[in-house]
């Protein structure tokens, strides 16, 4: 299967760079300029049915001129493939993890601070404002693309195959998998387990083999990768909000009349809003999925120790990337904000 897969990548990829390089993306029978939007989510998942909102959108609007393509589940790449041919305009649109943005701006490392948000509200708060978001998401143009809307992917948790985590002390001595980066690494040490960086297809395996005790990722990961056949706890410490990002090429964005430019700057909103409501639903059922199926069982612990745990990384990144301090500020306004609507 893998074989085939990346054959149709090729295949697909080599069509659309050609179309690019004698059409500029437009089907020559009909005149109409072909969008074509790359992810790595499955075709029933959140984000492809937001993207499929969007072209439906589109199309409705400005359908005499577009016809616009989603392609799910990597069919045109990896991730870092996708992003390199929205770069180059050989697709028009792709999402993007924070991590890839990463490498192109810096400051984009501020969301992979442990406990940046103090809740959800404030997180999605952060995430709608502008003044915010621009001063990353405006800042890759000379890189050729821009983001255009953040994607939710929830809350990352740690779930374990022998006792919940209540608190810091609960993970000493636990091998976690975290994602491969160095700020999850210092998180685990701050915290007291032991980290293990490995590749998110190589987890379940992991798990089932006891090669590592635990993970850490949003409820999804227990129902759809079947982590929570192994793991049958699930902590709320809520330790990272990390967007994804839709990405667009820059010149497609630039060279769009200013009436078109108002149809795709509404369809933006449609993609953030439909994603949203349905990473809500798909949330819901994968708790309860992983509750009467899998057996898994929820706790919520007392975030504050792990926060203060955490807090030697915050001004450690802080010092060494003093550009991000006035977005880190204005996020802590946000958290004063609605931990007081909370009764904090």
């Amino acid at each position: 299967m893998n074989f085939f897969k990346k054959m149709l990548q090729i295949v697909l990829v080599t069509a659309v760079s050609v179309t690019v390089l004698t059409g500029c993306g437009s089907n020559q029978d009909s005149a109409k300029t072909i969008v074509r939007i790359g992810h790595n989510q499955s075709s029933d998942h959140p984000t492809h049915i937001a993207l499929t909102a969007f072209g439906e959108y589109i199309e409705e609007q400005l359908g005499d001129q577009y016809d616009v393509e989603v392609y799910p589940s990597e069919l045109l790449g990896s991730q870092t493939d996708m992003v390199q041919l929205t770069q180059t305009g050989a697709i028009d649109f792709c999402v993007a993890s924070n991590a890839i943005l990463e490498t192109f701006n810096k400051n984009y490392e501020i969301f992979n601070l442990p406990y940046l948000f103090a809740n959800a509200e404030a997180y999605h708060a952060v995430m709608d404002d502008t003044v915010i978001t621009d001063q990353l998401f405006k800042t890759t143009s000379k890189a050729g693309f821009e983001a255009v809307t953040w994607l939710d992917a929830g809350t990352r948790n740690f779930y374990t195959v022998s006792k919940p985590i209540e608190s810091p002390a609960d993970l000493k001595g636990l091998k976690i998998r975290v994602q491969q980066s160095p700020t999850n690494v210092e998180m685990m040490r701050l915290l007291g387990g032991s980290a293990t960086p490995m590749g998110f297809g190589d987890v379940y395996t992991a798990l089932q083999s006891k090669i590592i005790d635990g993970a850490e990722n949003n409820e999804l990961a227990l129902t759809n990768n079947g982590h929570g056949d192994v793991c049958k706890y699930y902590s709320y410490d809520m330790h990272q909000m990390v967007p994804d990002i839709l990405i667009g090429n820059y010149a497609f964005l630039q060279n769009l009349p200013e009436d078109e430019r108002a149809v795709f700057e509404e369809g933006f909103k449609i993609v953030n809003q439909v994603e949203r409501e349905k990473w809500t639903e798909a949330v819901e059922a994968a708790k309860n999925k992983a509750e009467t199926e899998q057996g898994v069982i929820f706790s919520y612990p007392d975030q504050e120790p792990f926060v203060e745990a955490c807090r030697p990384l915050h001004e450690s990144v802080l010092e060494n990337n003093p550009d991000i301090q006035p977005i880190y500020d204005a996020i802590q306004e946000y958290n004063a904000l609605y931990a007081e609507q909370e009764g904090r």
